[in-house]
């Protein structure tokens, strides 16, 4: 019985070593690893490639400027949203990091969705804003987010947020994978079925 017992703990260690390894982006091995454009790929990894470091002498890898550019809220749910990954920025390659813009119309919202691969962080510049998920046992965690506020939507859950103010709302966001993915709870519907909802606490899950 005392010879399983060693063996049973280096199991549990190397079980818990393993899930901490995988539950996030790989650490990166050097300084920088600027993504190489799709046309530079001739093999397919898990992630982007590396563009040659001995070749990356100009700082504009490391410069994005799609979050001054507001995305067009003219479609059915009145909000834009946008991740900003490593494909897009390049400099973001290998360092476990995507940012994204969301812009809300009075009245409009964004979808029920999750992230497989992150946790978010949203930061509110403008507007006021509802912002909750729904954890593994259906409660419901809900606040209403004023600018200069942070929340947390966990990696894999569904969460959701919806303008609450008199005027347009923005949102930026950050998340812990350079790829996080995203899954819609249903699909997109007609505005003219938002025209008279109401935001209960029973309901505000469903936004739309």
């Amino acid at each position: 019985m005392n010879s399983v017992a060693p063996q049973f703990l280096m199991f549990i260690f190397v079980v818990f070593t393993s899930i901490k390894v995988y539950v996030a982006d790989c650490d990166n091995l050097q300084d920088t690893c600027i993504a190489a454009s799709s046309e530079e790929q001739s093999i397919f990894i898990n992630g982007l490639p590396c563009k040659n470091p001995a070749e990356i002498i100009a700082p504009h890898n490391f410069k994005n400027m799609d979050f001054g550019k507001a995305g067009s809220t003219d479609n059915n749910v009145l909000s834009s949203m946008k991740i900003i990954s490593a494909s897009e920025f390049p400099g973001l390659n290998t360092l476990g990091l995507s940012i994204g813009r969301t812009d809300i119309d009075v009245d409009g919202v964004v979808q029920t969705h999750r992230h497989p691969r992150a946790t978010e962080m949203i930061f509110v510049v403008e507007g006021v804003i509802v912002a909750g998920f729904i954890d593994t046992e259906n409660k419901k965690f809900e606040m209403l987010l004023n600018v200069g506020d942070v929340f947390i939507f966990p990696k894999g859950l569904y969460h959701f947020c919806g303008n609450r103010g008199r005027g347009s709302a923005i949102l930026l966001s950050v998340y812990n994978s350079q790829n996080p993915g995203m899954v819609s709870a249903t699909a997109a519907k007609s505005r003219d079925d938002f025209a008279d909802f109401t935001w209960t606490e029973s309901d505000s899950f469903f936004i739309y």
